[in-house]
């Protein structure tokens, strides 16, 4: 179960997560975007690595940064 976020937080993109967001994962399809496009999804620490892995997977990722002030946590 997750902590319930006020409605102007930014949210883990997972689906049904509700958790603070803590990092970015830019991301771009190189099919559809051009090279200096990055579209973002937000990850909570629990679904960092899985959203992650799901980009990586089809050579998507581009990098994972943290989310300005939001603390950097391990995963």
């Amino acid at each position: 179960m997750t902590t319930p976020t006020p409605d102007d937080a930014l949210i883990c993109s997972a689906r049904g997560c509700r958790a603070p967001a803590t990092y970015q994962l830019r991301w771009q399809n190189p099919r559809l975007h051009t090279p200096d496009r990055r579209k973002t999804w937000l990850a909570c620490p629990a679904h960092r690595t899985s959203l992650g892995d799901f980009l990586d997977a089809r050579g998507f990722l581009r990098e994972v940064v943290p989310l300005p002030g939001s603390p950097t946590l391990e995963s």
